[in-house]
C-alpha cells in the first residue's frame, strides 16, 4: 500500500509532534483539530521544534520551510480526511471519544484508507469494531516527544489484515522509527510494563517508604532510568496515567493494576503534572529546575 497523503486527528502535543515527524519526511499532512486556535498554536510549536533541529544542525533552513508547506489544516473532520491514504488519530485517552472519531473516520475516509490509532492503552479492537474496516484499523503508538523518541509501537487488532501491518512497519522505519509489533491485550507492552511500575512507585511515596527526590534517584541512578518515576508520570499526566491504570485494571480485572489512592486524590484535586503546573514536583513556566511539590515536603 502506497502512503503520500497523511491526516493527523487532533492538535495537541501528540498530534502535532506525528504531524511533524511526517511533514519532515516528505509526507502531504492535514493535521485536523475542532479547535482553530489549537491548530494554531500547534503550527507554532511545530515551527519552534523546527528552529531547534536548524540550530542544532540536524536540519536545514530549507527543509524546516518545507517541513511547513507540508502541513496543512482543517477543523471539518469530513474534509481533512477525505483524501488520505492513513488517518491517524491523536485525540485525547478517551474511549468515548475515540470511538465517536472513529465512526467519523470510516463514513468519511477513502475506501482503501488506513485508519489508526496512537491510543496508548484503549482495545484496537474495540475502536475497529465500530468501523466497517476492522482490517484496516491498527495502533500506531508513538512515544513522546514524536521528534525525538524512535520507538513506535505497532498494535495489531484481531482483524488488522498482514498488509496493513507490513505496510505501518515500513512506514514507521521510512519515519527513521524502529518499530515494535505487539499483539491487542490491555496496555499493550509499553504501559502493561511501564504503568504498574509509575504506581508502585507512587505506592511506595503514598506508604512513606522513602521521599520523590529519593524514588526518583534511586530509579535513575541504580536501573540507569533517565528520569525517575515519579517525573516521568508528570511529564505524561497524572490522570493519563490514572485512566492508563483502569484500563489494565478493568481488562484484566487484577487488583495489582488498581491506581494508588494518592494518584485518584491527586487527580482529583487537579494536581496533574507539568501540564497543571504542580504534580510530584512543580513547573515554573520556562525553567527547568525540578522543586518537590510543597504537598510532599
Amino acid at each position: 500500500m502506497k502512503i503520500n497523503k497523511v491526516s493527523v486527528i487532533g492538535a495537541g502535543t501528540m498530534g502535532n509532534g506525528i504531524a511533524h515527524v511526517f511533514a519532515q519526511h516528505g509526507f502531504a499532512v492535514t493535521l485536523i483539530d475542532v479547535q482553530a486556535a489549537q491548530l494554531e498554536k500547534a503550527i507554532a510549536t511545530i515551527s519552534k521544534n523546527l528552529d531547534r533541529q536548524v540550530a542544532k544542525g540536524s536540519l536545514t533552513e530549507e527543509q524546516k520551510n518545507t517541513t511547513l508547506q507540508n502541513i496543512s489544516t482543517q477543523t471539518d473532520i469530513v474534509k481533512g480526511v477525505s483524501l488520505a491514504d492513513l488517518v491517524v488519530e491523536a485525540a485525547t485517552e478517551n474511549t468515548h471519544l475515540k470511538l465517536e472519531i472513529f465512526k467519523q473516520m470510516d463514513a468519511a475516509a477513502p475506501a482503501d484508507c488506513i485508519l489508526a490509532t496512537n491510543t496508548s492503552s484503549i482495545s484496537i479492537t474495540k475502536i475497529a469494531s465500530v468501523t466497517k474496516r476492522p482490517a484496516s484499523v491498527i495502533g500506531m503508538h508513538f512515544m513522546n516527544p514524536v521528534p525525538v523518541m524512535k520507538l513506535v509501537e505497532i498494535i495489531n487488532g484481531y482483524a488488522t489484515s498482514a498488509s496493513v501491518t507490513e505496510t505501518i512497519n515500513e512506514l514507521s522505519k521510512q519515519l527513521g522509527k524502529i518499530p515494535c509489533i505487539v499483539n491487542d491485550y490491555p496496555g499493550f507492552i509499553a504501559n502493561r510494563i511501564l504503568m504498574p511500575m509509575i504506581n508502585e512507585a507512587i505506592y511506595s511515596l503514598f506508604e512513606g517508604v522513602a521521599g520523590v527526590e529519593e524514588i526518583d534517584t534511586v530509579m535513575k541512578l541504580g536501573m540507569a532510568h533517565p528520569m525517575g518515576p515519579l517525573q516521568l508520570a508528570d511529564f505524561i499526566g497524572l490522570d493519563v496515567c490514572h485512566s492508563i491504570l483502569k484500563v489494565l485494571h478493568d481488562g484484566f480485572g487484577n487488583p495489582k493494576y488498581a491506581p494508588c489512592p494518592l494518584l485518584t486524590n491527586m487527580v482529583t484535586a487537579g494536581k496533574l503534572g507539568a501540564k497543571s503546573g504542580e504534580g510530584f514536583y512543580c513547573y515554573t513556566p520556562g525553567s527547568k529546575d525540578l522543586v518537590v511539590s510543597p504537598h510532599f515536603k
